[in-house]
């Protein structure tokens, strides 16, 4: 599986891209969507909403499971993908582009990985 290169990951599985004016896109990893499998609720945070690097912002939850969405950057959400809350199945099916979940002014990020740091992560055989 391949991740593009031009984002940055967290080992909790979401991605983010670069800033463009202050602002970055946060997304879950194809790797996550597929070990959710399929999501049927997403919970976002809320425009205006401040979220921490490294903790809880949401929930994804599949008929699998529910999984705590991790926020990879402090400070405010400017939008949100009112797509994925009206047809949750983006995340699966377009998890890099169209299933992004929210965009943030970054004020500060965590520890992140490149694309191949995250495909060590999650693919550890090569």
């Amino acid at each position: 599986m391949s991740n593009p290169q031009h984002l940055q990951y967290t080992k909790e599985h979401e991605w983010l891209t670069a800033a463009v004016d202050g602002v970055s896109t946060v997304g879950i990893t194809k790797h996550a969507a597929d070990a959710l499998g399929d999501i049927v609720y997403v919970q976002l945070p809320e425009v205006g909403d401040t979220v921490t690097a490294g903790e809880t912002c949401g929930e994804l939850e599949s008929t699998k499971s529910v999984s705590d969405l991790f926020s990879p950057v402090t400070g405010e959400v400017v939008e949100v993908n009112q797509d994925v809350l009206d047809e949750n199945a983006l995340v699966n099916s377009d998890p890099f582009e169209g299933g992004w979940l929210f965009k943030v002014r970054v004020e500060a990020t965590d520890e992140l990985l490149s694309a191949d740091e995250y495909d060590a992560l999650t693919n550890p055989q090569g």
